[in-house]
This record gives C-alpha cells, sequence and structure tokens, in this order.
C-alpha cells in the first residue's frame, strides 16, 4: 500500500489521545491548511479535487500537509494519480517552490480547463523567471491551438517581455476565414489591448474584419491611441 493511501494508525482505548482529541486535532490542522489556502482559486481547487478524489485519505492529508518535501516527492513518484499531483503542484508553486514548474506547465496545457486555469494561478503566484518563455512556448505551438487560450491569458498577465510577440505571432495566424479558434484569437486580442504595444496595431487593425473579433479589436485600438 502507498504510504500517502495508508490511513492514520487508530487510538486505542485508554490512551491520551481519545477520538475527541484526535478530531480536535485534524480541526486544528484543516484550519492551519486554510490559512494557506486562503484565496478563491484555492478554495475552487480544493472543492474540485475533493469530488475527484472522492475525499480520500490521501488527499485530506496533501490538502492539509505543511511538509513541502512530501508534496514534492508526488510530482516525481510514479504511482500517484493526475489530482495528486496537481495539488502539490499548486500548493508549491503557490508557495514559491520552483520544484513545482515542470508540473504546471504541463497542466497549463491540458484539455481539462479548470487545471489551466488553477496552473496559471500558481505560476504567477510562483514567479519563476522560466515561465513566460514556457507561456510563450506553448501559445505559439501550432499543434496545441485548441489548449492554448490560458497561456494566452498567462502572457497577457505577465506583461513579459515575450509576451507581445507570442501575442502578435499567436493571432497573425488564426485571422484566416476558415480558423476555428477564434476564442484564442479573442483573448489574443483582450491581451494585445491590455499590454498596450503598439507593435499589435496593424494587426489589431485586420482583426476588426472578423465579426467574434470586431468589438474586442476596436477597444483594444481604443486603449492604444
Amino acid at each position: 500500500m502507498n504510504e500517502l493511501e495508508r490511513p492514520a494508525e487508530t487510538v486505542g482505548v485508554g490512551r491520551p489521545r481519545a477520538p475527541l482529541a484526535a478530531n480536535a486535532a485534524n480541526a486544528a490542522n484543516a484550519a492551519h491548511a486554510a490559512r494557506d489556502v486562503t484565496d478563491e482559486e484555492s478554495h475552487l481547487l480544493a472543492d474540485r479535487l475533493r469530488d475527484e478524489s472522492g475525499d480520500s485519505a490521501t488527499y485530506r492529508r496533501l490538502i492539509a500537509t505543511e511538509d513541502h518535501e512530501e508534496l514534492a516527492h508526488v510530482l516525481v513518484a510514479p504511482q500517484h494519480p493526475l489530482w495528486a499531483r496537481e495539488i502539490a503542484a499548486f500548493r508549491l508553486g503557490c508557495a514559491g517552490d520552483r520544484r513545482a514548474f515542470e508540473a504546471l506547465v504541463l497542466l497549463l496545457n491540458h484539455r481539462d480547463t479548470e487545471r489551466c486555469v488553477s496552473a496559471a494561478h500558481a505560476l504567477v503566484k510562483l514567479g519563476d523567471p522560466r515561465t513566460p518563455r514556457a507561456a510563450a512556448a506553448l501559445a505559439t505551438n501550432v499543434l496545441r491551438t485548441a489548449y492554448a487560450l490560458h497561456p494566452v491569458r498567462l502572457l497577457a498577465e505577465l506583461r513579459a517581455p515575450e509576451s507581445v510577440p507570442a501575442l502578435i505571432a499567436t493571432l497573425e495566424r488564426l485571422l484566416a476565414p476558415d480558423e476555428t479558434h477564434w476564442r484564442v484569437a479573442l483573448a489574443c486580442v483582450e491581451g494585445l489591448g491590455r499590454l498596450g504595444d503598439r507593435r499589435a496595431l496593424p494587426l489589431l487593425r485586420s482583426a476588426r474584419a472578423h465579426p467574434r473579433l470586431s468589438a474586442a479589436a476596436s477597444e483594444a485600438l481604443r486603449r492604444l491611441g
């Protein structure tokens, strides 16, 4: 049995730690974990993965633990399910532990949108200098365009030197008349408007001709003056 799946030892009758004491300790651990997991995205992740894990003992342990070594071990041990790796990566990332970086980048490009949102949130908290380059690589990967929405949004939030060139390159190839990934194109338009870089002006003018992008492109151009 995996150590993380092993149930806690039962306390025998007559020992100092009676069930009430154990419950109190569990409540204290949960309260301590809650102080570490205070923002909305953390609560959303905890609720989502509680359901996915079946509220297992492993889930409760990973949500509550303060041991970064234990969380880092989950990222490299082969037997852990995806939800356990996501908890470990998210919590390490939010705590600024760069061992979470690779796992978070993989989750940023996942087919499950909710995993992407959580990964982007943790990557911002992590502040790793490799993040902009990784997000740019994901956003501009032609073979992964269907999963580029959250890398694009992350680039706009990061405001890194890589952000504008990557968004321009991505949007440029998404303006073809038969392009189906218009939501990614829309995120590029909105991101370029937020970033306010005048290198985007010609492309944003072209984007106004696309019905689904027209309003956002006009707003972006207004911001750029």
